[in-house]
């Protein structure tokens, strides 16, 4: 089973990026129990006031998917909604390196 790695941008709307940014944190305090997901984490571009990248590293796809099953990330869902612009998703295998975490 291949690992699963993406970097997600998210372009908020105008005025909205820390609001945003809060509700993507809570995402990730959601997923830190979950033993598949390996690395999450919530970064804002410097150079563009609107974007945010995540990046994902799970122990599988499947283990992903699964996130997005859970009651209390598909209640987070309807109050990001509101708040994007755009996105966009660059999907990977993760293959090692160092701070890669073993899940």
């Amino acid at each position: 089973m291949d690992r699963f790695g993406m970097y997600a941008k998210v372009v908020a709307k105008p005025g909205q990026r820390d609001a945003l940014v809060e509700h993507l944190l809570e995402a990730a305090r959601l997923l830190t129990p979950l033993p598949g997901c390996g690395l999450y984490i919530v970064n804002v571009a410097p150079d563009e006031p609107d974007a945010i990248w995540v990046t994902e590293v799970w122990r599988s796809e499947a283990d992903h998917d699964d996130s997005l099953k859970l009651e209390s990330v598909k209640a987070l869902i309807p109050k990001v909604k509101p708040l994007v612009e755009s996105t966009s998703q660059i999907r990977l295998v993760p293959m090692g390196g160092k701070g890669m975490p073993a899940v």
